[in-house]
């Protein structure tokens, strides 16, 4: 709404008089809907933006700034006419977040400590339970270096409701990061000859991780927040991140007597969907955006092109754990075709090709 003052000039709070100046309603912006949500109430506008309510320019200004303020437009090369259209879809901010996650960590830790009363993780397949070392523990590492990549990404988005579904993206990362950790210390007690080394040592020297390590460690290196977020949930997720976590473990482990890790992963894909469509409902804005359209699709298509041929190749070099297992329910071959058909589905929301 358009504010009225005596003293337009002034910077002093409170200065600029509008429609709801003396209401805690918060109505002084838009709603996506007919009436504003407890989300929009909480997030919209909490960054400041001297575009829209500070008549004194900005007044704060992080160390090193070029001289433009905490937040600029060109810490990413997309374009927007209006980088305060996107909602995200979850509706997501500190109290809903803290109580979800909450919920996710009572739900693990009571399925693993139940498991361990029954004493399950001794009846797991002994192949399996080198699988479960040497390669879910090197997945905690791929889960790690996507959480620090969306951490860094979220200090560097124009608003607040950009940056509220970066980081609630990186917390639910490093939250798996953590879950999976202590589930592999929790069952290896119950495991003979048990080797927590074996994950990182994987991580680090195996073949089979080095390109997926690549891949992370260029997500990670990238300069342009908006490139680490699509990056990691319109192009490295459906490829690599699925692929691994639904079409191995969850789909390997009740076959090789394993019940516990299935629940366990279970909460990641729940995450992932709320993460994706809150990026699409964010790139399509900025796909069909009514003055930077052509420029941020040409845009996206070459960061498709880059992070795409990385994903493929860290998803070609995983296939030898397929053959793995005793019992093999799913073939590589399979799961790879759900994943080309998964993000040809996302790409075509946006209007993206590979």
């Amino acid at each position: 709404m358009v504010a009225t003052s005596s003293s337009v000039g002034s910077g002093a709070a409170g200065a600029a008089v509008f429609v709801g100046s003396k209401s805690r309603k918060y109505n002084y912006f838009e709603p996506r809907g007919k009436r504003a949500t407890h989300y929009e109430d909480v997030t919209v506008d909490v960054q400041p933006d001297p575009e829209r309510y500070l008549i004194q320019n900005w007044i704060i200004e992080f160390e090193g700034g070029k001289g433009g303020g905490a937040y600029r437009k060109d810490n990413t090369a997309a374009l927007s006419s209006n980088w305060h259209a996107f909602r995200a879809p979850d509706q997501e901010w500190e109290r809903t977040h803290y109580q979800r996650q909450a919920k996710i960590e009572t739900m693990v830790q009571s399925v693993i400590s139940n498991a361990r009363k029954a004493g399950a993780p001794a009846a797991f397949d002994k192949v399996w339970t080198k699988i479960l070392q040497k390669h879910l523990g090197a997945w905690k590492h791929a889960e790690f270096g996507l959480g620090t990549s969306l951490m860094q990404a979220q200090r560097y988005g124009y608003t607040q409701m950009i940056n509220n579904a970066t980081l609630t993206n990186s917390s639910y990362k490093m939250r798996l990061t953590q879950d999976i950790t202590l589930y592999l210390a929790e069952i290896g007690m119950d495991i003979e000859g048990w080797d927590d080394t074996l994950g990182k040592q994987a991580w680090l020297e195996d073949p089979i991780w080095q390109p997926c390590r690549e891949a992370i460690e260029t997500i990670m290196g990238c300069e342009d927040y908006l490139e680490q977020y699509f990056a990691i949930n319109i192009v490295f997720e459906p490829l690599v991140g699925e692929l691994f976590r639904s079409g191995f473990l969850m789909q390997a482990a009740a076959a090789n007597n394993d019940f516990i890790t299935p629940p366990v992963i279970s909460a990641a894909e729940a995450d992932y969907e709320r993460n994706l469509a809150n990026t699409i409902d964010l790139i399509y804005l900025l796909v069909n955006d009514e003055q930077h359209a052509a420029h941020n699709k040409a845009l996206f298509q070459s960061w498709l092109k880059k992070h795409g041929d990385l994903a493929d190749k860290a998803a070609a070099a995983l296939q030898p754990i397929w053959s793995q297992p005793h019992s093999k329910p799913v073939s590589f071959e399979d799961v790879k075709a759900v994943s080309q058909e998964r993000i040809g589905q996302i790409l075509g929301e946006l209007g993206l090709s590979r």
